[in-house]
């Protein structure tokens, strides 16, 4: 069973959505560890550690994820993460902003997978079994 690592990123306390990723990726195979909210770089990095994770998906819902998630790829890299799929999806930046633009810039930050508010789980399930398989 793959191992991925879950939680909201930085000051945020949105939890119903991170219950329903949790849920989703569980049941379809998946062992879920769930940092849960107001999580650092830090947790998400020693949970991966610790866990033999594959993939690291953070959410923020409170716009401020493109702040929270700076040279987190390059933490991953120093700590022996280059491997680890990184996604992050929800309401990630300020204001409304153009979506390929804001995707360039997480793949550019190292982000595998970007998603906009609104994506339902089941594309990023999706996109998971093609990185990591199930």
């Amino acid at each position: 069973m793959k191992t991925v690592v879950i939680g909201v990123i930085g000051a945020d306390v949105h939890a119903v959505g991170n219950k329903i990723i949790d849920y989703v990726l569980s049941e379809n195979g998946y062992n879920v560890v769930n940092i849960g909210v107001l999580s650092t770089q830090e947790d998400f990095i020693n949970a991966a550690i610790e866990t033999d994770a594959k993939a690291i998906l953070v959410s923020s819902l409170y716009g401020h994820g493109e702040m929270d998630v700076r040279f987190m790829k390059e933490k991953c890299d120093e700590a022996g993460l280059g491997h680890v799929k990184l996604y992050v999806g929800g309401n990630i930046v300020v204001g409304k902003q153009d979506v390929s633009e804001v995707e360039k810039r997480f793949k550019k930050m190292g982000f595998d997978r970007v998603y906009p508010p609104g994506v339902k789980i089941e594309d990023a399930l999706t996109d998971l079994k093609e990185d990591i398989g199930i």
